[in-house]
């Protein structure tokens, strides 16, 4: 299979599914619509809204464009290589986490083996049905297991800083990408306008905020008025309706209450000042700064922490959740990896 017919199947299976989405008739509009639907009865997390922008976002960019761009940066793909057996490990924080790296493998021209989270099985198996009835060749190189990963070259694992030690004990001896947990920030400067400050509600709330690029953390000028962003994410109050959110809400205000710590409470989230980057469900850690400078360089301290700024001239306001094709995770480049392991 060449890279070109590679392309020409991803692209494909975008169409597919962005028509789908928009209601336009494919062969798994219906198949689609139920998965959509019902994910959150085996992972209450995965409600309707977010398993569908999380299709929408992995559809948006597989464009035929998209990959052209994309693979371009890398001219040996065209070259022919053995083929290399790539284990997966995929999370299960958000719909399709795993999906990147199920692409890079595949787009690369190498074969699969993925051990999907128990929390999101059915998706990207069902994804990777409608890529092999595209191109059928695709079948000999994609394989799922709920078991132990065996036989493979080379392994990409995604995880908890926990699961992380686990990878490091079974994988270390092979190439390997083991990645921990990481979330993302934003830096408000005050000069953001209603509708960026809006975005970065999305950037906040969208997956219920248990994704790597979901903002856990916003740096603010001294003297800035929090209660002036709550006022500007007031369309996402209603997040508090999901039972698993506002029990975490619940929780976190009794120990904020029991601890005689200074929170602002909005009522759907929970707002206090931290040093920390990665907050729980239904809180965000917010700091003053009085240089941006000084922002920067903590920032460059917990590097290894952050996934992505959310700021001026970094990821627009309302963005964090649409990566590109190469915008890697932990800014590990994945298919420098497979070629360089080839």
């Amino acid at each position: 299979m060449t890279l070109e017919e590679r392309i020409k199947s991803f692209s494909e299976l975008g169409k597919i599914l962005r028509d789908s989405l928009e209601g336009i008739p494919t062969g798994c509009s219906s198949e689609i619509e139920d998965l959509i639907n019902n994910q959150q009865y085996i992972n209450p997390w995965f409600t309707p809204y977010n398993v569908r922008m999380a299709i929408k976002a992995i559809a948006d960019e597989l464009t035929f464009e998209n990959l052209v761009t994309w693979t371009n940066l890398y001219p040996e793909l065209d070259n022919k290589r053995e083929l290399m057996k790539v284990g997966v490990v995929m999370a299960g924080n958000i719909p399709l986490a795993g999906f990147h790296d199920f692409l890079s493998v595949l787009i690369s021209g190498n074969s699969l083996t993925a051990k999907t989270s128990s929390k999101d099985q059915q998706l990207i198996v069902f994804v990777s049905r409608i890529l092999c009835l595209i191109n059928p060749e695709f079948s000999n190189r994609i394989s799922f297991t709920e078991g132990v990963l065996k036989g493979f070259d080379a392994v990409i694992a995604s995880g908890s800083d926990n699961s992380s030690r686990y990878f490091e004990y079974y994988f270390g001896k092979y190439p390997h990408i083991i990645r921990k947990n990481r979330n993302s920030i934003a830096i408000i400067r005050g000069n953001e306008t209603k509708e960026e400050l809006s975005g970065l509600g999305s950037d906040i709330f969208s997956y219920f905020g248990l994704g790597c690029r979901s903002v856990s953390k916003i740096y603010v000028p001294d003297g800035y008025d929090i209660n002036s962003l709550i006022a500007a994410w007031k369309e996402y109050d209603y997040i508090v309706n999901h039972n698993k959110y506002a029990n975490n809400y619940d929780y976190n205000k009794a120990i904020f209450i029991v601890n005689r710590d200074e929170f602002i409470d909005a009522g759907f989230l929970l707002c206090i000042r931290s040093a920390a980057i990665s907050s729980p469900v239904a809180v965000l850690y917010f700091e003053y700064y009085d240089s941006i400078n000084n922002v920067y360089m903590e920032i460059g301290r917990n590097k290894n922490k952050i996934q992505c700024i959310v700021a001026e001239n970094e990821i627009p306001f309302g963005k964090a959740q649409w990566p590109k094709l190469w915008d890697y995770a932990d800014g590990t480049d994945t298919l420098d990896f497979l070629l360089k392991k080839n």
